[in-house]
Parts: C-alpha cells; structure tokens; sequence
C-alpha cells in the first residue's frame, strides 16, 4: 500500500511540475531593481532563485559564526551533567561532602539548577548540616518552588519538628498548591501531631495524583482512619465518621478495631459487639477477637457466650483463648479463666496472656505464680522464651490433643502441626 502512495505522490510532483514549467516559461516574469542609479534587470525566476540562494549562505555563514559559542555551551551542559551525576553517585555512595561539591558545580549552569540544588540540601541534610541545607533550599525555590517546599517539609519531620512542618505546609494546603509528596508528608506530620482532621482532608488531594501504588495508599488511608477513629472526641463525631469510611475499608480489622473499641469508650457496647460479631462472621481474624475483650465491663457474660462459641471455629487461637481467659478474669471466674490462659500460653507464648494468666493467679491468691507469669509476660516482651512454671504439669499443654479439624478457606482440612 505504501508503494503505491509513494507512486501516486511522485506521479502528481511531477504533472505539477510539468504544468509549472509550462506555465513560467510562457511568461519568465520581470524584476527591476533600481538603486542610486543602477539597475538590475531580471526574470522573477531567478530572482527568486537567487534569494534562495543567498539565504543559503548566509544561514551557513552564522551557523559558521556560531559553532564556537554553541559548543562551548554544549561543553558547559555536558560538564554539568557530569558533576550533577558525580554527585548523586557520591550521594548513593554516603560520601555527603563530596556530593556537595559536586552538586555546586552543577548547579552553576541554570539546565540542571534546581535539581541540583535539592540534591545538595538532601546531601547536607544527611551529614547533619541543616543551615547548609536550608541554604540550598532558599536557592532552590526560585527555580523549584514547590519541590523545595516539599523537601524542606520532609527535613522538618525527620527531625521530629511535625508542628513546624504542618505550619509550613498548611497555607498552600488550603491554597492546594502541594506537590503530591508534600501532600504525603503534611499527612504525616498530622498524624504526628494528632491532628487527624488535617489527614483526612488531605487524603482525598493525595489520592487524585495517583502517586503511591494502590497498596500504599491504601495501607495510608487506613493509618488516618484508625487515627481518626481512635481519637473522636464524640460518639457522634464517631459515627459521622463511620459512615463516611469506605465499604472496602469497613472490612480490615484495624478499622474495626478502632471503631469499636473507641464505641465501647462511649457506652456504646451493643454496636461495638455487633461490628466485631459481624466481621467475625465473613471472616475470622485474631486481631478482632482480641479487641472483643477491650470492650469494657458491660455484657461480660453475653461476650463469653460468644467467645465459646467461636472456639468451634479457632480452637487453636491464642488470641481467642486469651479473649476468654480475659473475660472471665473480670467476672472473677479465676479457675476457668486459668484453664483458659494454660491453654493459650501452652500454643503460643502471648505476652498479653501471661499478662492476664498472672492477674488471675493473683485474683485466686497465688502471689507466687502470678509473679512468674509476670516474668515470662516481660521476658516475651523483650523477645526472650518463658520460663515453664515449677511444678506446674498444665503450664505447657500436649495442644495436640486440642487440636480439632481445621479447614482452609476452600473447605479442604489442613494437617495438624507437629512443630
């Protein structure tokens, strides 16, 4: 196809042509060029080819006339762009001092100005040097305002300095003239300064630039949101702000987590029981059984129920053990919480349930038992193993014969774990 539209065009130049040839010499054209008595007599043909012409050369005599300057500029690029590479590979490398060097000779010529510029404020920073760098920052900002901006914002904050950092960010915040990391980084000094009203509202900017991938800004807005949640100053700011979380939020367990435990902080324990009751029923997750013990003093025995029940579903939860060792510590129920905790300290060794297996050793006024439990509950924290309790047969339980059948999510038993 392409052949024969090269064909067809050439075929076309040249009937064109052959007319055009036909048509200028029936009638050349007359040029006449008079100056200061002289005269100039001509065809229009010529003429025209003769300027044609003339601007030819001339276009080559300045090409000529400037080939030195424009490769001393291309020189100058060139040397910059070395210098500019020299020192983000001496940055990479930790050799700071160097970097700097180099990147000041980059940033002499104006095509890699401002990103050289960052580039030494990130190196001076890095060696401890923040004068220098809020130096190159001041310089940076007449070319790269907002980069400079964002990158002074994010010095602040890995200082520690959150409230400096949010007072610089927020007049452009409410201008919303933020670069996508100065978004990120106002959200993380609010969350800092437990100013969750200012990373709610910028969550949404955020998201519109499509700058982090799908998991990190998601993991983000869950951040805020548990921020959030967790801190309502009201049952109903907490409500306001639990219909406004989204269906696919509503269904991660941190969330749930922090919405219901901050429900229970406001009397509100029957939502806070449905909501984890409700999760619990698409699936199970440990981290929700253990928050349906935080719930507060209101309907411990309706939880335990419930609790039970779910061991049909988890027998070999130590974080469900645990929920049910915790609840019946606060209904003083000392025995059958101690069975409880044995077990759950027997699987896995839980900082939380040698925590409450000694409140309840305590509770059934055995000082000395509680104290080792207290032990092992700090040694776990610490990340060291727990020391068995003398004389205790029942501290670490044969979990083998607890263990009933277990199924994956497609139904298909799993084979019991043997170490």
């Amino acid at each position: 196809m392409r052949i024969w539209v090269t064909v067809l065009l050439v075929l076309a130049v040249a009937v064109a042509a052959a007319f055009g040839w036909q048509w200028v010499v029936e009638d050349p054209g007359y040029v006449l060029v008079r100056l200061r008595g002289t005269s100039i007599e001509t065809t229009l043909v010529f003429s025209v080819v003769a300027l044609l012409l003339a601007w030819a050369i001339f276009s080559l005599l300045w090409r000529m006339l400037r080939w030195p300057a424009r490769a001393w500029i291309r020189s100058q690029r060139k040397r910059a762009r070395e210098n500019l590479a020299n020192g983000l590979t001496a940055f990479a490398e930790g050799r700071y001092l160097l970097a700097e060097r180099q990147l000041a000779k980059a940033a002499r010529q104006p095509a890699v100005r401002g990103p050289a510029l960052l580039a030494m404020a990130r190196a001076a920073h890095s060696r401890g040097d923040d004068v220098a760098a809020a130096k190159a920052l001041d310089e940076a900002a007449s070319d790269v305002e907002a980069a400079a901006l964002a990158q002074r914002a994010r010095f602040l904050n890995e200082r520690s300095r959150h409230a400096d950092a949010l007072a610089l960010l927020k007049p452009k915040a409410a201008l919303g003239k933020l670069s996508p990391v100065a978004w990120q980084v106002l959200i993380e000094a609010a969350l800092a300064q437990n100013d969750e009203q200012s990373a709610l509202d910028a969550l949404p900017v955020l998201a519109r630039t499509q700058s982090l991938s799908a998991t990190t800004m998601s993991a983000l807005e869950t951040r805020v949101l548990v921020a959030a949640l967790a801190s309502a100053p009201s049952q109903a700011r907490l409500n306001s702000l639990w219909s406004s979380v989204s269906r696919q939020h509503r269904k991660q367990a941190e969330i749930i987590v922090a919405f219901a435990r901050r429900a229970a902080h406001f009397g509100q324990t029957l939502a806070a029981m449905d909501e984890i009751e409700s999760a619990l029923r698409r699936e199970w997750s440990d981290a929700l059984a253990l928050a349906y013990s935080d719930l507060g003093p209101a309907e411990l025995a309706v939880r335990t129920k419930h609790a039970e029940a779910w061991l049909s579903i988890a027998p070999n939860s130590t974080s469900l053990l645990t929920t049910l060792g915790r609840l019946c510590r606060d209904q003083k129920l000392w025995g059958k919480a101690i069975q409880y905790l044995d077990r759950a300290v027997g699987i896995t060794d839980s900082p939380i349930a040698w925590e409450t297996l000694g409140d309840c050793h305590a509770g059934a006024g055995d000082e000395a038992l509680a104290n080792r439990c207290y032990r092992n509950a700090l040694l776990n924290r610490r990340g060291q193993a727990a020391i068995p309790l003398d004389g205790r047969a029942s501290t670490r339980v044969d979990t083998q014969a607890l263990v009933v059948e277990e199924r994956d999510a497609h139904g298909v038993p799993r084979l019991p774990r043997t170490g």
